[in-house]
């Protein structure tokens, strides 16, 4: 299954990708250039369709957790002053997304969305100290009753263009139904009330809608 934001894109692949390889195999006589084009076109083609790619997760709703909002490697882990919306301490948590994971954006728990913002920005490199508040970026919070308020931030990096965020004030939030998509690489940071019970560790490997990053 691939995301509808990118089935634009895919498409227009699929034409230059088909194109290319009729021009190939009409005007270059070269056997092994011929061949070499055709599998870069091939490749082409293969990268745009697992970067779009939108899995299916097994979510298991709960209040008391705080699932991964997308698939990646958890970066950061430490206490912070979150400035934008709850301005006071909070426990951040960042997942780093390559361009090989999957970049989906999943609500990390259910309720209700209290807050939703978009921020233009610079495109510095996802993992740069400064990126959470200089990147392009949107900040969405969701309430419930059991956990209370989640903070969590796409963030573009230097090869995202494009941050998709669905969740509108007043929305209900599903916990690990798509709620955006950030386009080419880039990371989501997650803030946390400070006695949140943090289930992860710096440098794993987390999936997102699935990985239980904490609970109550």
């Amino acid at each position: 299954m691939f995301h509808k934001e990118g089935h634009k894109i895919i498409f227009i692949t699929l034409v230059v990708v088909v194109a290319g390889f009729l021009l190939a195999d009409s005007y270059i006589n070269i056997n092994w250039l011929r061949t070499l084009t055709m599998l870069v076109l091939l490749g082409l083609l293969i990268a745009i369709l697992q970067f779009f790619r939108n899995p299916k997760r097994s979510t298991k709703l709960n209040d008391k957790h705080v699932v991964a909002p997308v698939d990646g490697k958890v970066v950061v882990i430490e206490e912070v002053f979150e400035k934008e919306y709850f301005k006071e301490k909070r426990l951040q948590v960042s997942i780093f997304m390559s361009p090989i994971n999957v970049h989906v954006t999943r609500y990390p728990i259910g309720g209700n969305v209290i807050f939703s913002k978009y921020h233009p920005g610079k495109y510095l490199v996802a993992w740069h100290p400064k990126a959470s508040e200089e990147n392009e970026r949107t900040t969405v919070v969701v309430e419930n009753e059991t956990y209370g308020k989640v903070l969590y931030r796409q963030i573009a990096g230097a090869m995202a263009k494009r941050i998709v965020n669905y969740a509108k004030l007043n929305d209900k939030a599903i916990q690990g139904r798509d709620s955006g998509f950030i386009k080419f690489g880039s990371r989501v940071d997650l803030f946390l009330p400070l006695d949140a019970n943090i289930n992860v560790t710096l440098n794993q490997k987390v999936r997102g809608g699935e990985t239980i990053v904490a609970e109550m």
